[in-house]
């Protein structure tokens, strides 16, 4: 399902699908989720800790005010190392290993399912990337939420890494990949299949001109709005296995279901808006700046899917 490139082959700096492409993907993956996660620890920060301690954090910004007054300014950056290099991870195996995995499992459908079958191609490919991207991200996820919800524990990476290794041993971080695979595969499933059809829908009913006629800048801004709609269905969806990680990190000792039963339904979509707020601008941002790195560097950029010719002539499809 490798749609034709836009027009001369030599103007891309690699080949559609190829070691280069993929390797570069990865590294698009790298810059947009470790960036824009970075960018957004002090609201994540809070995030967690209305998560975690509800009845001292109550609101988005009375927990901002709270953290301000006890640990100043410098508070709302805690965490920020063990994030920038935990996703940073994390986006190299979502985004490349996505990649990877939509065109093998093209290549195993064929040209004429895959096309028909697009969407369960966008969530099987994304969800085996994300599986393997969750595995990265646990280790640095374990000590983020460990600095940010465990006062007193540590306030650095360099700090907290041994720490939790001499307590606990290699369990510690890696306890909570249960519940990460539970907030990240629907999340991811969410985030690539409704990117993928939404920037479909928005060039066929939308934009006003076919998506070849547009501007770099005006396919960007395209991509932005996808990536938003995206990410709002990804915090909804995602939101109550992101809970229970937030307190199960900061525990010991502690199960996935004991958390899940203690919390109750209304304790697990704490802080909605909070993550409604960070993740849909995170998606967004995420998409746009992994685009802008393909324009960057001169990839490949193939438009959303066209029906194959052979299906135009089916009976059905006219």
């Amino acid at each position: 399902m490798a749609p034709a490139l836009w027009s001369k082959e030599e103007e891309y700096s690699c080949q559609y699908g190829s070691p280069t492409y993929l390797a570069l993907c990865g590294l698009g993956g790298i810059v947009s989720c470790g960036m824009t996660h970075t960018a957004v620890v002090p609201l994540d920060l809070v995030k967690c800790r209305m998560q975690a301690e509800p009845s001292r954090y109550r609101s988005l910004m009375q927990g901002f005010s709270l953290t301000v007054k006890e640990e100043g300014m410098r508070g709302l950056a805690r965490g920020w190392a063990p994030t920038c290099w935990g996703y940073s991870m994390q986006g190299l195996c979502k985004f490349g290993l996505y990649e990877v995995f939509k065109l093998r499992y093209s290549e195993l459908l064929g040209p004429e399912r895959a096309y028909l079958y697009r969407t369960s191609l966008y969530l099987a490919a994304s969800a085996t990337a994300e599986f393997f991207a969750d595995i990265a991200l646990s280790p640095m996820e374990a000590v983020k939420v460990r600095i940010q919800t465990q006062k007193g524990y540590a306030n650095t990476l360099r700090e907290a890494a041994p720490k939790m290794y001499q307590e606990e041993g290699l369990w510690a971080f890696y306890k909570g990949v249960t519940p990460l695979w539970m907030r990240q595969i629907p999340y991811t499933m969410m985030k690539f299949a409704c990117f993928e059809r939404t920037l479909e829908a928005l060039y066929a009913h939308v934009v006003p001109k076919p998506r070849s006629e547009c501007t770099k800048m005006e396919q960007l801004g395209v991509t932005f709005v996808a990536g938003y709609i995206a990410g709002v269905f990804c915090a909804v969806v995602s939101h109550p296995a992101d809970s229970v990680v937030s307190v199960l990190n900061k525990e010991k000792g502690s199960s996935a279901s004991d958390i899940l039963k203690r919390l109750g339904f209304r304790g697990v979509w704490k802080g909605l808006f909070a993550r409604i707020l960070m993740i849909g601008t995170l998606t967004a941002l995420q998409w746009f700046i992994y685009d802008s790195v393909k324009v960057y560097l001169r990839m490949p950029r193939p438009p959303p899917p066209e029906m194959p010719e052979s299906l135009k002539k089916h009976s059905f499809f006219n």
